[in-house]
């Protein structure tokens, strides 16, 4: 399993997936921009949606989720309306480690952002699957 996956191409790859479902999507941010990673909208609906990567170290990959979860919601501010954490693939497996450990605080948090999903996007077969906060708090 590789030890490292660049933000950008877990963010390339979801891009390439929401264009294909016809979704309409903000320009790419320049390097040292700040603002949503990717924005996108198709009808009524908008998700503001922040990348995560993977990195080979847990305490790093800890930093970058709960960094990613704040800048999440801090799209409200913006009046958005589904907010989305994108994590590689590769960080699948430690999720429910993650949920379990702060699983009270986990549920609160699903409760008071209910707009607030984790996408699981995989870079390898080009597909992401969409999940509840919640879900991840169970015995999944």
């Amino acid at each position: 399993m590789p030890r490292f996956l660049a933000n950008a191409v877990v963010e390339d790859c979801l891009r390439e997936i929401l264009h294909r479902q016809e979704f309409t999507l903000n320009p790419r941010r320049k390097h040292g921009e700040t603002g949503v990673d990717i924005l996108a909208r198709r009808g009524e609906m908008a998700y503001s949606i922040e990348i995560i990567g993977y990195k080979g170290s847990g305490p790093a990959r800890a930093k970058d989720f709960f960094e990613g979860f704040f800048r999440a919601v801090s799209r409200l501010n913006d009046g958005a309306t589904h907010l989305v954490l994108a994590l590689s693939h590769l960080a699948e497996p430690g999720l429910p480690g993650r949920a379990k450990q702060h699983r009270v605080g986990w549920i609160r948090l699903a409760e008071i952002f209910p707009e607030l999903e984790i996408w699981i996007v995989n870079t390898d077969s080009r597909t992401f699957r969409p999940t509840a906060l919640r879900d991840w708090a169970g015995s999944r």
